[in-house]
């Protein structure tokens, strides 16, 4: 005699499976969290070094200036 699955076990069954696949995109939107914040980070990091490039630059570029009007001032003088 062949026992078949009660209903509430075919219930059980079918709420397992739901909760799993909401914890299977939990999951992933979470790891997809993650990874914008490692990337935004990343991002950060890099804005960061690049205006320190920027700066040293513009400092560098000032200085130069400075020291060609000095030069200019004494070809004149």
């Amino acid at each position: 005699m062949a026992v078949t699955p009660s209903k509430d076990y075919k219930r059980r069954e079918r709420e397992q499976r739901k909760i799993d696949k909401r914890m299977a995109r939990e999951a992933a939107k979470a790891e997809e969290y993650a990874a914008q914040q490692v990337a935004a980070e990343a991002a950060a990091v890099e804005a960061a070094k690049q205006a320190e490039i920027d700066l040293q630059a513009k400092i560098e570029a000032d200085f130069e200036a400075e020291l060609e009007a000095e030069r200019q001032g004494q070809r004149v003088a």
